[in-house]
């Protein structure tokens, strides 16, 4: 299972990605997705691995219900939607952002005390509106703006200066650093910025796939099973109407799921079984296949995750192939013999 004490921290190296997905067009292999697939059992063991499992890589978004954790763990008194919400990467509907102004309300705070970079929403149709009524990109509408909100709720009641609540230095951030640590099972690799400014931990897939394992699993009432909870009843909050992730949750009873940008992937099912991907080039129509691949890896009945097979290729309006995880992820292997 899982120790106590984090292991040292995943290299920086260039990853040894290997090939995870396919661009099938009329029977011929026309493209290849590189990437890496980790699937853990219930028992904390690799059960299946591609590519490179260990390398230090940055999570994206993916690690958002680990900051929810730690916030709650800080004290954030959120629960449900609004929970959720601070674990998002929402599409920008007006859900969304009534749901993050209501978190800064709670805080006595305002859209102008977030630090997260100005956006249009997420969501392409909820964008092209937003863009034909004339309104500009704004901190709230950016995708992240409940993680934001939900920061600087937790410095407010912990008494933390709000100004600089983005700054690694920072109380909060030292925090979050923590629990990272704590839940992936292994020491920070590096830290940067990721794309709305907040700090951007490096850890390993393998650690990822762990951290969600460690958070599905854990005792009701625990910060963990609330973000775990909330995240699974609020499916659509923690994303968006029509988003994959949100229909993957609903597809597989108990998954929890988050996705991020540059072809990040995890899921974790409350016994603890867990997968995590990494696209090499980013790509989020390779994401989506190899994870479902890797879940039914994990044991998920492949019936569940049909709608999840990959993007249908056109040739002339109609189609001619498709986008497919490979062979090793696309032939599920017969269940063990007791």
């Amino acid at each position: 299972m899982y120790s106590s004490l984090p292991a040292d921290a995943p290299l920086i190296r260039e990853p040894l990605h290997a090939p995870v997905a396919h661009l099938v067009r009329g029977g011929v292999v026309e493209g290849v997705h590189y990437g890496s697939v980790v699937v853990l059992g219930p028992d904390g063991e690799v059960r299946f691995r591609l590519g490179d499992i260990e390398a230090a890589c940055y999570p994206r978004s993916a690690l958002k219900p680990v900051q929810a954790v730690a916030m709650v763990r800080a004290g954030l008194p959120l629960d449900g939607g609004l929970l959720s919400l601070a674990a998002a990467s929402h599409s920008g509907e007006e859900r969304h952002l009534a749901g993050v102004r209501r978190i800064l309300e709670l805080a006595g705070l305002t859209e102008d005390d977030l630090r997260n970079v100005p956006d249009l929403p997420f969501d392409p149709v909820v964008r092209d509106t937003w863009v034909r009524e004339g309104r500009p990109p704004s901190r709230l509408a950016q995708n992240c703006s409940g993680k934001h909100a939900a920061m600087l709720y937790t410095a407010r009641l912990n008494g933390w200066s709000l100004d600089d609540y983005l700054d690694p230095a920072h109380p909060l951030q030292q925090a979050i650093a923590e629990i990272v640590e704590d839940l992936t099972g292994q020491r920070v690799a590096t830290v940067t910025v990721d794309g709305c400014g907040a700090p951007l931990f490096a850890v390993s897939l393998h650690g990822l796939a762990r951290a969600a394992a460690r958070i599905t699993t854990a005792a009701s009432g625990t910060p963990e099973a609330r973000v775990a909870d909330a995240m699974r009843e609020h499916a659509e909050l923690a994303s968006g109407s029509g988003r994959d992730v949100a229909a993957l949750m609903r597809a597989v009873p108990g998954l929890l799921a988050k996705d991020g940008f540059e072809g990040v992937q995890v899921a974790a099912l409350p016994d603890g079984r867990a997968v995590a991907v990494k696209i090499a080039d980013g790509a989020g129509r390779a994401r989506v296949p190899v994870a479902a691949g890797a879940l039914a890896r994990a044991g998920v009945d492949p019936s569940s995750l049909a709608e999840f097979g990959g993007e249908v290729l056109l040739g002339g309006g109609r189609p001619v192939g498709e986008v497919r995880p490979v062979p090793a992820l696309s032939s599920v292997p017969a269940p063990a013999r007791v």
